[in-house]
């Protein structure tokens, strides 16, 4: 099975924050840490210190998308942003780039095991798919 984290963050977020968010929406769905196969955000957020790190710390791939490929997803969103709209052209980062790695890694359905879930600066959700 193919298990992705997607996350949306606000500039200067921390590795710390970050872990910290997606270790609490794996512990909601009884998931280990080792069981990430990939994270994945916008291309926005590419070179965002703390996404880069938790990639690392975790030693998995950060695969990051442009907002026109993860509109494609928003008709399957749980929640629809309109201020992460206003910032990147993309009313759902976490889910959506979550959804779209999860289905480009298993060529294979995806679907939403933890939906957003969010913090002061940031927000995860996992998909899966296979």
């Amino acid at each position: 099975m193919t298990l992705v984290a997607g996350l949306g963050c606000q500039r200067g977020c921390d590795v710390h924050t970050l872990l910290a968010l997606l270790d609490a929406a794996l512990a909601e769905a009884g998931i280990e840490r080792r069981r990430v196969t990939a994270l994945a955000s916008i291309d926005l957020k590419q070179d965002e210190p703390g996404l880069v790190a938790l990639s690392q710390l975790l030693q998995v791939p950060l695969q990051c998308f442009n907002a026109g490929q993860l509109a494609a997803y928003e008709s399957r969103l749980s929640h629809k942003s309109a201020v992460a709209f206003a910032h990147t052209g993309c009313h759902g980062i976490a889910e959506s780039a979550a959804l779209a790695l999860a289905e480009h890694l298993a060529d294979a359905p995806a679907h939403l095991l933890v939906p957003r879930r969010k913090n002061a600066q940031a927000t995860v959700a996992l998909a899966c798919a296979g």
